[in-house]
């Protein structure tokens, strides 16, 4: 794979909140555009830092009082998965279409036996481009 830099891959479709918005609103703007993150922006359109579905995990986590919903109301049931002997391409297209960051690894007998995310496609993608010094 030939080198491709940022500007062939990088999202143009920006979405940002101000300093002051209400966390309910940005999640607002993530859930109706399907993003994971919003980026935080000054009057000048400056970078002040990005919000992202991982920061709601806290939010929801320290909560007070706590919230005594179940999972069940929230969770996805029509997951999609994969298997071991899946090709990572075909995974990775399958991700790319439906804009999911994590698919769950099943087995006919012993049910899930992992995860593959974004974060394992970019390191397998960095690690079969650059390996390590040390290979």
């Amino acid at each position: 794979m030939e080198d491709i830099f940022v500007a062939r891959v990088m999202s143009t479709s920006l979405h940002t909140v101000s300093p002051d918005a209400l966390v309910e609103d940005a999640a607002q703007e993530m859930l109706t555009n399907g993003i994971g993150s919003v980026m935080v922006v000054d009057d000048e359109n400056r970078l002040e830092g990005i919000l992202t579905t991982t920061d709601f995990v806290e939010i929801v986590a320290e909560q007070k009082p706590k919230d005594q919903t179940p999972v069940s109301k929230y969770m996805t049931t029509d997951v999609v998965t994969t298997t071991a002997q899946e090709s990572i391409r075909d995974v990775a297209d399958v991700m790319v279409e439906h804009g999911f960051h994590h698919t769950p690894v099943v087995d006919e007998d012993e049910g899930v036996i992992g995860m593959v995310t974004t974060s394992d496609l970019a390191g397998y993608i960095s690690h079969v481009q650059s390996p390590s010094p040390t290979e």
